[in-house]
């Protein structure tokens, strides 16, 4: 079974940075679509990026341009590296492998 692994949040100020970064156990990862997802309480999960096999990225309206998906297939690991962060980006951000699995999520608070 995969597992995934996220690191990265923490609590930056309005206009800073994170890259979260999320390690994966599946030996099929270099074919796997990889997702960041986030959730606030009372609000659904949303799809924030996400990243196929072959690198060819997408994201949500309000973090492009601030906000990049990557992918290292020699460590396993997709990451997000967030930019020009606002209040509004503050959730628990959620690693997604192929629509089936998901971290266990890792916590990003943006505020003064």
């Amino acid at each position: 079974q995969v597992q995934l692994v996220e690191s990265g949040g923490g609590l930056v100020q309005p206009g800073g940075s994170l890259r979260l970064s999320c390690t994966s156990s599946g030996s099929s990862f270099r074919f796997d679509t990889m997702a960041w997802y986030r959730q606030v309480p009372g609000k659904e999960r949303e799809l924030v990026a996400n990243i196929t096999w072959s690198s060819l990225t997408d994201y949500m309206d309000s973090v492009k341009g601030r906000f990049i998906i990557s992918r290292d297939n020699a460590k396993n690991t997709v990451y997000l590296q967030m930019n020009s962060l606002t209040p509004e980006d503050t959730a628990m951000y959620y690693c997604n492998c192929a629509g089936r699995t998901w971290g266990q999520g890792t916590q990003v608070i943006v505020s003064s």
